[in-house]
């Protein structure tokens, strides 16, 4: 895998006030480091392995982490210091070990489960309150935003109303739970563009910045 040809031409079509988290799963580090040459610094990795091997390999570059996959508690411990964000956070456990572990006050998004598909992870939309109000007894957790995955192969219309709902509920979380959550990360490369309509403050791109 390679970077797309015309990378500049379609970065340039990302608002400025948007987070481009280039999710790296898929590349290895010299990729990661034409990325770094057109501007990109936001690398996002779902495995620990993979995340670690890159993170030392590229510890002389100016690169901000996140963890955007589902973090097993037990691997936990090997990443919880070396990320900037984490936007994953499913588990008032995987919050117990974060406070435990980290030094200093990790940036966070909690996972929604907006469609509550039992394939993914989250916290199921209407249990959100209860979470991030418990989440105020964390010092070693910044709550910053919220995280979802839309419905693979969703209407336009569908993907549009999947975003409004998340972006609803942190609406409602603000007033409810008197706290500020200025980010949405949502939208990946098939949606992003919907996600976008919708408010999305991060979006998670991947495959759509790669060809063979």
């Amino acid at each position: 895998m390679k970077l797309r040809k015309d990378i500049d031409s379609f970065l340039s079509t990302i608002p400025n006030d948007v987070t481009l988290v280039a999710a790296t799963k898929y590349v290895n580090g010299d990729v990661l480091k034409d990325l770094l040459k057109h501007g990109v610094n936001n690398f996002g990795e779902n495995r620990v392995d993979a995340f670690l091997e890159k993170y030392y390999e590229l510890s002389d570059q100016d690169i901000v982490w996140h963890f955007i996959g589902h973090l097993q508690r037990n691997k936990a411990k090997e990443v919880i210091n070396k990320i900037d964000y984490l936007h994953s956070l499913d588990s008032l456990k995987l919050a117990d070990i974060i406070e435990k572990e980290r030094t200093s006050p990790l940036n966070v998004f909690v996972e929604i489960s907006i469609n509550l598909e039992e394939s993914k992870n989250g916290v199921p939309y209407y249990e959100a309150i209860e979470f991030i109000s418990k989440l105020k007894e964390y010092k070693n957790i910044n709550l910053v935003g919220l995280m979802m995955m839309s419905v693979k192969a969703s209407s336009k219309e569908s993907y549009l109303e999947q975003f409004k709902k998340l972006k609803d509920l942190r609406n409602e979380l603000e007033k409810k739970c008197n706290i500020s959550i200025p980010y949405l990360s949502m939208g990946m490369s098939d949606d992003y563009i919907y996600a976008l309509k919708e408010g999305a403050t991060h979006i998670r791109l991947g495959r759509i910045l790669f060809e063979e």
